[in-house]
Parts: structure tokens; sequence; C-alpha cells
């Protein structure tokens, strides 16, 4: 066992780490007018010229096959980019992906949907949720029917990321009412389908600055050849998209927490009260402790879960810890450090105020606190997953 980064992992980290600081921290003062303003974080343009400096560094399809022009480099070393990104709240990711379930699509869907999303011509989104059915996927209510060599859609999503700008949802249906209804699972396709076909977006407003839409089909008409995977097997294709999505969330945990963390640090070195900086206080001293060996924990719960999947293991029951764990932190060490930070930390004048407001909902989207530990619990107790057996 070696609990170190390889020179290969430092080495990307560490260019990570530059390029944060150098191409994306200092776009923080803009991204924050434009948001209060009403516009949008960064203009289009902006995010394609830093995708255009990072593809010139090398980061490309970081996570995706050599195949298909990426750098395959795994889901570890994608955890540890994804810490580093998240030390900002300047919206940007990395081009040259895809979700992972579209791979799963036969020749042509590939070319015309798989490709050019990697490519960046294309935006994608996943649609699982609806107004009456979030973690519990038995109520979804979403049906597609058969007509001919045609697929009729019909129902609503709602809390879709990306939905306002995708141009293709990978959208769950149920095809056959009898199946799902017996075992909640079965009976549900997944299909592709364009937005020109007919579906609609709408904006949905939130606390924070995520942006979701609800998506509505209305006897939007999807071609045979557009269904991914198997027909009446779509729920084991949703079930992997989510599973990859817990363990980023973790991540995203990380890397804010431990950027929020030193600036708490800093300020406790200049804020002086009764002639003193409050770090030399004890319950300053706590806070900072507390909350540095809790974004490790979560840190090594995130690597384990990848770790896992790297080796071609089930990761499911470490995503879920790494979820909920680092969800709850993070929200834990941002209150910890606004507290710090006393009343400026809750003007707008600092971005603490901004981080909490996105921090609350890590512990709700891709399954919240309750149905991880539902996950986990049931685990256990049916001796699907033994303790200890990790490690």
């Amino acid at each position: 066992m070696y609990l170190r980064l390889t020179d290969e992992q430092k080495m990307v980290q560490q260019t990570i780490r530059k390029f944060v600081e150098r191409e994306l921290i200092p776009l923080e003062n803009e991204v924050l007018r434009n948001e209060r303003e009403g516009r949008p974080s960064l203009s289009n343009e902006k995010l394609k010229e830093l995708q255009l400096k990072a593809k010139e560094a090398g980061f490309w399809g970081i996570n995706t096959p050599a195949e298909y022009g990426g750098a395959d480099l795994g889901q570890m070393m994608m955890a540890l980019v994804i810490m580093e990104v998240s030390k900002t709240f300047v919206p940007f990711q990395f081009g040259g992906t895809a979700d992972n379930i579209l791979y799963y699509g036969n020749d042509e869907q590939k070319k015309k949907y798989l490709i050019p999303t990697i490519n960046g011509d294309k935006k994608s989104c996943f649609a699982m949720t609806e107004p009456g059915a979030g973690s519990d996927t038995r109520n979804i209510k979403t049906t597609a029917v058969k007509d001919g060599n045609e697929w009729v859609i019909n129902g609503e999503k709602t809390f879709i990321t990306g939905g306002n700008e995708a141009d293709f949802v990978m959208v769950m249906a149920i095809t056959d009412k009898e199946k799902h209804a017996r075992t909640g699972r079965e009976g549900v396709t997944c299909f592709i389908v364009d937005r020109d076909m007919g579906w609609k977006s709408e904006y949905i407003h939130t606390m924070g600055e995520w942006g979701p839409a609800g998506l509505v089909f209305d006897n939007v008409r999807v071609p045979e050849e557009n269904i991914l995977g198997e027909v009446d097997n779509g729920y084991q294709l949703g079930l992997e998209w989510i599973g990859f999505a817990r363990w980023v969330v973790g991540a995203t945990a990380v890397g804010a927490s431990e950027r929020l963390l030193q600036m708490a640090i800093d300020y406790s070195k200049e804020r002086e009260t009764f002639g003193k900086p409050i770090a030399d206080r004890q319950a300053i001293q706590w806070q900072i402790a507390d909350s540095a060996v809790e974004i490790e924990a979560a840190k090594w719960l995130v690597l384990n879960a990848t770790f896992t999947l790297d080796n071609g293991e089930d990761n499911r029951h470490l995503a879920s810890m790494a979820k909920l764990y680092g969800a709850n932190m993070g929200n834990r060490v941002i209150d910890r450090v606004l507290q710090i930070h006393g009343g400026m930390g809750y003007t707008k004048e600092l971005p603490i105020e901004r981080w909490y407001r996105e921090a609350r909902l890590w512990r709700i989207y891709d399954g919240t606190d309750e149905i991880q530990r539902l996950i986990i619990s049931r685990n256990l107790l049916k001796g699907n997953v033994k303790l200890g057996q990790y490690l």
C-alpha cells in the first residue's frame, strides 16, 4: 500500500493548480459582478477561450478514452483535478468530455452524439428527476409509447443540470408500466432526444447560482434508433450515471473547503480583538483544527471511491459515503469560515456567502443525505458490503 501521489499525479495536480490560480481565480470578481447584475457568470466566448488554453496545456478530455482523443487519466486523477478546480467558484470544466453513459451508444449514436459532445459542438443533459420522483425513481411518471417505428414521450422532468443549454437530452421514460410497477427498475428506457424534436425547457430559480431546468415533453416523437442501450433496461444506465456523479460532490466539497479554510487562516492572523489576532483565541483554533481534520477525512473517502472504480470494482457504496460525508463536511467548514470572518463573511464583499448558498445544494442533488444513509445502511444490513472490506 502506498498512500502518496505518484510523481505523475503530483505533476498533473500542480499544473492544474497553477492554471486555476493564473486563469480562473482572477476572474472571480467579474463572475460575482455578472451574477449580481443578472448576467451569465461568464460569456461563452470566455469559457471557450479558457478551454482552449487548457487544451494547449494538454488538458483535453482528462477522463476520455484515448481512442476518442482524450488523456484517459482515470477516475482518481479526475478527482484530484476536480478538487483543484473547485478551489474557485468560476464555472469551468475542461473540454473533451461526455456523459459516461453516452459511450454505451451504437456506432451511429456515437457519431451523431458522442463525438460532437467530446468536440464541444453539442451539449447534453441527463433527465431522470421529476416533480414527484427525486431519489425515489419508482415514482417516475414520464412515459414513452411506441407508435410504428417511433416512440411518443409525454411527461415532465425537473432540476435538470444543463437543461437550458443542452442540444439533446438523455431522458428516462416508462416503456412497460406493468414491469415498472412490479419492480420499480424494469420497464424503463433511456432515449436520446434532440431539442428540435420538440421538448421545452424552463429556467428554475434557486437560492444559489445553480440554474437547473424544468423539461416538458408533450407528444415528443422520437425515432426507434434513438434508444440508448436496450428497451426496458435503461434504469441501469441511470444508476451508472448517478453513481459516477456522487463522488464528484465529495471532491467538489474538498476543493472548495480547502480554499475557504485557507481564507479563514489568513484572516484570523490579520483580524485583532482586544489587542491580539483572533488566531490566538482557542475558539478560532479549534474551528480551524476541526475543519482541517474533516477535509482530510473527506479527501480520503473520495480517493478511495475513485481508486476502487479505477480497479474495476463496484464503488457505489464508497461513492455514497464520499458524497454523504463530503457534502456535510463542506457545509460545516463553510459555516465555520463565515463565523470566523464575522460580519464581513456575511456581506457580498467577500465570496463566502456565495459559497454558503451553493454548498447547501451538495446535500440534496444526486441523492439526498437521507438516501445516502439508506444506501449505506442497507448494504451493511443485507451483507452486500462487509465492514473493512476495502482496506
